[in-house]
């Protein structure tokens, strides 16, 4: 089932997500509506916050990337209660970034080029790998959902300044998308 992604200025997305254990009702459900919700939106990961669920599941599916960054090609997955490490072995990089919260904005956002996550898969089996380049950006930006932060939280003040009157209007559902949406509460 086709879920609405909420938007920018929704409390749910500020709400620091919960972990969630083996017993959460209809788990399987949920995260293959999660995928159908950002496959038809043309995302490549969502998290639960983004559909109105403060817990910590998120769905990624970089696979369509791999073209242009090969570090994408095997990046499928479902995190339940992801842990992340930044190795900062190296200056972050800035790059584009968009969000599906955040519909017909992108900025810049600095990020580092290596990280290390730890966490459960759907059958609640244990991972750890570390993940480079694009790949690493996209686990960090789902995973600052997770935080109650996102990606705009990141760009510079003066940036944020001239976003505002998007940010607002988003923030309002002034906007047109081509996925189901829920608004922030009036």
């Amino acid at each position: 089932m086709i879920l609405p992604i909420y938007l920018y200025g929704h409390p749910v997305l500020r709400q620091e997500a919960e972990d969630i254990e083996p017993d959460y009702p209809n788990l399987p459900k949920l995260i293959a509506d999660m995928y159908e919700t950002m496959y038809h939106s043309e995302g490549v990961g969502l998290a639960a916050p983004q559909i109105g669920l403060p817990i910590s599941v998120i769905v990624i599916d970089g696979t369509v990337l791999a073209e242009n960054f090969p570090e994408c090609k095997d990046l499928k997955f479902a995190l339940i209660n992801p842990v992340l490490d930044i190795l900062e072995d190296s200056d972050p990089v800035s790059r584009d970034e968009g969000c599906l919260s955040l519909p017909g904005l992108s900025e810049p956002v600095k990020r580092y080029e290596h990280v290390r996550l730890n966490w459960l898969d759907e059958n609640f089996e244990e991972h750890e790998q570390e993940f480079t380049g694009f790949a690493a950006r996209i686990i960090q930006h789902e995973y600052d959902h997770l935080l109650g932060t996102v990606y705009t939280d990141r760009v510079s003040p003066i940036r944020k300044q001239m976003i505002r009157t998007k940010l607002n209007n988003i923030a309002k559902g002034k906007v047109k998308c081509d996925y189901r949406t829920k608004a922030a509460p009036k």
